[in-house]
């Protein structure tokens, strides 16, 4: 096997940067001086979108001439810009966070950014760290990084800093508690304080932290008021608590008023105006309530002010590139893909997760033959682009549907990799591109390996695909799924099941047979699919991704379903892994779980640091008070490849709060490192634990409290494989 390696010259060294590298307080002073040059016409524009589908882009904004501000141009999406004809299609969020990897998120997010630039598109809209998961089935979690708020906020943060430093702003969204898509424009969320800290503001903090250009505020109600004229929500939350300097827009059609939303903290309406044309609640009803002394002028120059400081903050006030692509002629623009497939196929590669590998039988060895099952194995037959917004579940999975995809340039297939590949080594290939059951068993009864293909899929709202209206209906594979692998296992005792998926399936149905040799999750993986899993089914690279979710072996046993009209949150802080261990269920793969074709082994725990324990202290900088960032402790252990193979290993470190504090999660994910480690070599991890990592939110002080006692200290190779266990104590 050769090395993992990623040939990705522009990666940054691990820890080199938390964020985006970015100097607000010039933007300030710049935007300051471009605000005394402009009209209060030009400072409506520059709030106002011009209205649903009048501009080349998703959204687009008025002009200023006199400080040579264009009209700003935002387009989707989170893995790939939308509508244009020549980009990459990288793997879904979930994906990236299946690597686990800093440097590789960041690498995807810079290729992100580097495209959008290129076609002088100015705000990407991603990433995304809500929804955070609270549902197994909703229906753009995959959109996202994780259920876990802490390889969340890492994820974002690095994706962040990717896309600015390839010159485009990010927007992150959807904020905030928009945790599903049934009934996302009229639910209304309700949660306790703690739990949103803890959870599901934690990953926007992370991108506060990263110096996020912009936020986008979210469809629902918060505490029964709109999220985009929630006081609250934006004010009071992201602008004081936080520190976000940067501005917050609308998602499309999200505004429904003219001098709440204004006066709680919205900064920029999108698109302006429903598809219909109707709700148009600023442009000239803004200026009207500046003028009528409703809405301050001063409440005006600010959301200006914070516009244009992100504009001069990720230097686009300088040699930017016009708008290439016009969605209204359909013009996709020019080719932008550069050599970002080659991030592609390493986050694609990186993020499988190998679930289960009975006698070794992955790496495949010298075959004679080979059974491929399922529609999953080839390109949709009726074109890869040729559902709307990706709404079918048709051919290989690399996606989910909705305005968070992007047209395919092209599509590496299982089928077409894995024949390449098996054509070098001599062997046949059998392909059933087909789900019926008999079919697949027919195919694969004389081979020496059948692999079976399932998925999942889910998307946005107004697409329903197979009858499932955004969130899924169920856990289960699509296409009775279960019933093809059975019957495959059952003639070919060999059986490797490969699944695509948008999140959690069960597979209590066939993970135990005998003849199901080996389980592979593909998750969602863009473009570079086939080349991806090739080069872990044949040992190119050793698998080393790990689930960035539980799960688990029956879709009660997560403890939440999807709501009609309102949330509360009743589960509180115990969602995924969290609620499983609480309840003591035994997932099928637990949280951080995967297999490599080589073992570790984990030794020498060292733990340095007495925290002092106490609330937050210090100014309020991007994220929160400046004390919460301070490193108060060390956590390093030896990694050692004990295999025969070069391979990656995630080590992950979990803390478990003092019996001081309110009742508490068993364990939390604060730490994890990725290593590339020799055969027989050994190497140091190092955990740097900050004080909000060992910190809960205290709701009646509104402050992070560091709990006096001792902490419990895991470092694992996933949340149920502790492999060494240590203590902290505060004094």
């Amino acid at each position: 096997m050769r090395p993992l390696v990623l040939p990705l010259g522009l990666l940054v060294t691990l820890g080199a940067s938390q964020g985006f590298n970015g100097d607000w307080d010039l933007a300030y002073t710049k935007a300051t001086a471009a605000l005394a040059k402009l009209s209060q016409s030009d400072k409506i524009g520059l709030v106002s979108g011009i209205g649903w589908g009048k501009g080349k882009c998703s959204g687009n904004t008025g002009s200023a001439k006199s400080i040579n501000y264009p009209s700003l141009c935002l387009q989707d999406g989170p893995l790939g810009v939308r509508s244009a004809a020549s980009i990459t299609a990288f793997p879904a969020g979930i994906m990236a966070g299946a690597t686990w990897d800093r440097d590789l998120i960041r690498a995807r997010g810079r290729g992100l950014g580097e495209e959008t630039k290129a076609l002088g598109i100015h705000v990407i809209l991603g990433p995304v760290a809500g929804p955070l998961g609270q549902f197994a089935q909703g229906g753009r979690n995959w959109e996202g990084f994780s259920n876990d708020p802490y390889l969340a906020g890492v994820a974002t943060e690095q994706t962040i800093a990717g896309i600015q430093e390839g010159g485009a702003q990010a927007c992150v969204k959807h904020y905030i508690l928009n945790e599903q898509e049934k009934n996302r424009e009229t639910m209304n969320s309700v949660v306790n304080d703690r739990t949103l800290h803890e959870l599901y503001l934690w990953p926007f903090a992370e991108a506060v932290r990263a110096n996020v250009a912009s936020v986008m505020c979210s469809y629902n109600k918060f505490d029964g008021k709109w999220a985009c004229e929630n006081k609250r929500v934006m004010d009071e939350l992201l602008k004081k608590e936080l520190g976000f300097r940067g501005y917050i827009l609308t998602d499309w059609d999200a505004q429904h008023s003219t001098v709440d939303s204004a006066n709680t903290g919205l900064d920029m309406t999108m698109p302006g105006s429903a598809s219909d044309g109707g709700n148009v609640f600023w442009g000239s009803k803004l200026q009207s309530a500046v003028s009528g002394g409703q809405v301050s002028s001063s409440r005006l120059d600010d959301m200006v002010t914070r516009i244009l400081a992100s504009w001069y903050l990720t230097k686009q006030d300088s040699g930017y590139p016009a708008t290439a692509i016009d969605r209204q002629t359909k013009n996709g623009g020019p080719n932008v893909q550069g050599n970002h497939s080659t991030i592609a196929r390493a986050v694609a590669r990186d993020g499988i997760v190998l679930l289960k590998n009975t006698d070794g039988i992955l790496p495949l060895k010298k075959l004679k033959s080979i059974a491929l099952v399922g529609s999953d194995a080839v390109p949709n037959p009726k074109g890869i682009n040729s559902c709307q917004d990706m709404g079918c579940n048709q051919g290989t999975l690399t996606m989910g549907w909705g305005s968070g995809s992007a047209t395919l340039p092209y599509v590496s297939s299982p089928a077409d990799a894995i024949s390449a590949r098996a054509k070098k080594d001599g062997a046949s290939v059998t392909l059933s591109a087909s789900d019926t059951a008999s079919q697949g068993a027919s195919a694969a009864q004389k081979a020496d390996v059948a692999i079976v293909f399932i998925t999942a899929d889910s998307g946005e709202e107004y697409l329903t695909v197979e009858g499932h209206n955004g969130d899924r209906t169920n856990l289960n594979a699509w296409h009775n799924g279960e019933d093809l692998v059975k019957a495959v296992a059952n003639v070919n005792k060999n059986t490797i099941v490969v699944i695509h998926s948008v999140g959690p399936i069960l597979m209590e149905a066939f993970a135990d047979l005998d003849s199901v040799k080996a389980i592979v999750w593909a998750g969602l993986p863009g473009q570079e699919a086939g080349n991806a899993l090739t080069d872990v089914l044949y040992g190119d690279v050793s698998p080393n991704g790990k689930l960035p979710y539980s799960i688990a072996k029956k879709a009660g046993d997560y403890g939440t379903t999807i709501q009609s009209t309102s949330d509360n949150f009743g589960e509180g802080l115990y969602i995924d892994y969290r609620a499983l261990d609480k309840k003591s269920i035994v997932p099928r793969y637990e949280f951080g779980y995967g297999l490599s074709y080589t073992t570790f082994n984990y030794s020498n725990l060292v733990i340095t640091g007495s925290p002092t324990s106490g609330p937050e202290s210090g100014a309020t900088i991007p994220g929160g008070a400046s004390s919460l960032f301070e490193g108060v402790a060390t956590v390093t252990a030896t990694i050692t490849n004990s295999g025969t193979v070069t391979a990656a290993e995630v080590a992950q470190l979990y803390v478990g709060l003092p019996d001081s504090a309110p009742e508490t999660p068993v364990r939390q994910l604060r730490g994890f490192q990725k290593l590339s480690i020799n055969a027989g070599e050994g190497k140091t991890v190092s955990f740097s634990l900050r004080r909000k990592d060992l910190s809960y939110w205290d709701s009646t002080s509104k402050k992070w409290v560091l709990p006096k006692g001792t902490f419990a200290i895991d470092v694992a190779a996933s949340s149920r494989d502790l492999r060494l266990s240590g203590k902290i104590t505060s004094l």
